[in-house]
């Protein structure tokens, strides 16, 4: 009788343990968009980071069923938002599955990147106009990676909105 082989690594991995342990470790909170068929696509995303200086390279993660995927795949140019410890509300409400795509910056205080057309919101802490340079498989997100073409500061004052063990926070 031959022993069993031990299972391959993450094989059993709980999905549920795995995201509270990522929960630990602290991210902010920005609005990605882009426009496609005459629409402003947004959505929220705390996988945002910065990758290179030469080229200067960013990426964000976009989860393979949202919307949002396909138009910012089609589109090829993307803005990018940095939230305020004030943005929760804007937050909560461009992660809302299934909100309807027309109108939903309404009441957002936003304006056309120069380079993009992509919404920059007015509010933002910092920003990014960004054209895909690749994109690389994630399981069941993409992982795209954008050449900033330009950057900006809405807004200087004001900390930065939180994300961590699940909940909004703000620094102290």
């Amino acid at each position: 009788m031959q022993p069993s082989s031990p299972p391959e690594p993450g094989a059993e991995l709980d999905p549920r343990a795995y995201r509270r342990v990522m929960g630990r470790f602290a991210t902010g909170i920005a609005i990605v968009t882009t426009r496609h068929d005459g629409l402003q696509h947004a959505m929220t995303v705390n996988a945002l980071t910065s990758v290179s200086l030469d080229p200067v390279l960013v990426l964000f993660c976009a989860e393979r069923v949202a919307r949002f995927h396909d138009a910012v795949l089609a589109s090829g140019d993307w803005a990018v938002s940095v939230l305020g410890e004030d943005a929760r509300d804007v937050s909560q409400w461009l992660a809302k599955r299934g909100r309807p795509l027309d109108g939903q910056l309404d009441g957002i205080a936003h304006h056309p990147g120069r380079h993009t057309g992509a919404a920059i919101l007015d509010d933002a802490i910092g920003a990014l106009e960004c054209r895909t340079h690749a994109v690389y498989d994630g399981g069941d997100h993409a992982i795209v990676v954008g050449r900033v073409l330009d950057v900006g500061v809405p807004r200087a004052e004001g900390g930065p909105l939180l994300f961590y063990q699940g909940e909004y926070r703000e620094l102290r």
